[in-house]
C-alpha cells in the first residue's frame, strides 16, 4: 500500500505541467467562444463531453480487460461504464458546476443584469438563461454519451490498448469542462475571473484524469502484477509491468 500511494504522488507530480498548460488552452477555449450563447455552448459541450467519455472508455476498459483475473463481457461492460461516464461526469460536469458555485461566477453583476433586460424587452421572444441546475449530460444526451461509452468499451474489449497521449485526454477533458463552464458563467471573464477558471479547469482535470489513469489500473491489477514504475514519459501513458515471481526468479 505504502508503495502504491508513493506511486500515485509521483503520477499526481508528474501530471502537474501537462494539466496547467490544459487550464491555460481551456481559458483561450472560453476566450474564443465567449460571445457563442448558451446553445452553441451546449453544443460544444455536446461534442467534447461524449469525446471524452469513449477516451476514457477505451482506456478503462483495456486496463480491466489485460489485468484482471475476471474478464466476463458484462463484468467489463459494468467496469467501462462507471469508470467512463462516472469520471467523465465528475471532471466535466460535477466539479466545475461545483466550482463556478463557489466562486460566484454564475452570479450576473448588477449592470449585466439590467442590460440583459433591455435587451430582452427589445427583442420579441429573446430569453437568455444560463443552467442554475447541475446538467448530467449521461441522462439529458442519454442518447449521446451513452452509446459513446458502448463504443469506446467495445473499442477498449476487442483492442485494448492502454498508451494514449496524456495531452489529447486533458485537451479533450478541458474543452469539456470549458464548454460547461461557458453554460454557466456570467461573470465578466477579466484577470480575476481568468485565474478562478483556471483553478476550476486545473483541478476539475488533474484529479479525475489521476483517478482514471493510475487509480483504477492499481484497482484492478492482480496480485501477481505490479507496475514497475511510474509513466516513463507524461506525454504518453506508458505503464510498464513486471510479474513479482519473474522478478524473485
Amino acid at each position: 500500500m505504502a508503495g502504491k500511494f508513493k506511486h500515485i504522488l509521483v503520477e499526481l507530480k508528474g501530471h502537474l505541467p501537462f494539466t496547467a498548460f490544459g487550464a491555460v488552452l481551456g481559458i483561450s477555449f472560453m476566450l474564443f467562444f465567449r460571445n457563442v450563447g448558451d446553445s452553441s455552448a451546449h453544443i460544444l459541450f455536446s461534442i467534447f463531453h461524449p469525446g471524452h467519455v469513449i477516451l476514457s472508455a477505451i482506456v478503462t476498459t483495456s486496463i480491466f480487460k489485460i489485468h484482471a483475473s475476471r474478464k466476463h463481457f458484462i463484468t467489463i461492460l459494468i467496469i467501462g461504464y462507471f469508470g467512463s461516464v462516472g469520471i467523465a461526469t465528475v471532471s466535466d460536469i460535477i466539479m466545475p458546476h461545483i466550482g463556478s458555485d463557489l466562486l460566484g461566477l454564475n452570479m450576473p453583476a448588477h449592470t449585466e443584469l439590467h442590460q440583459e433586460d433591455s435587451a430582452a424587452d427589445d427583442e420579441p421572444g429573446h430569453n437568455h438563461e444560463h443552467s442554475e441546475g447541475i446538467h448530467f449530460g449521461f441522462i439529458e444526451e442519454w442518447y449521446l454519451v451513452n452509446p459513446a461509452a458502448l463504443i469506446g468499451i467495445l473499442i477498449g474489449y476487442f483492442l485494448p490498448h492502454t498508451k494514449f497521449p496524456h495531452t489529447g485526454h486533458i485537451l479533450i477533458s478541458t474543452w469539456a469542462s470549458s464548454a460547461y463552464l461557458l453554460m454557466r458563467v456570467y461573470a465578466e471573464i477579466n484577470i480575476a475571473t481568468v485565474f478562478e477558471i483556471f483553478v476550476i479547469l486545473f483541478l476539475s482535470v488533474w484529479i479525475p484524469c489521476v483517478i482514471s489513469d493510475i487509480i483504477f489500473p492499481l484497482i484492478f491489477v492482480r496480485p501477481d502484477i505490479e507496475l514497475a514504475g511510474p509513466c516513463p514519459d507524461h506525454s504518453v501513458h506508458s505503464h510498464p509491468h513486471r510479474h513479482i515471481q519473474e522478478e524473485s526468479d
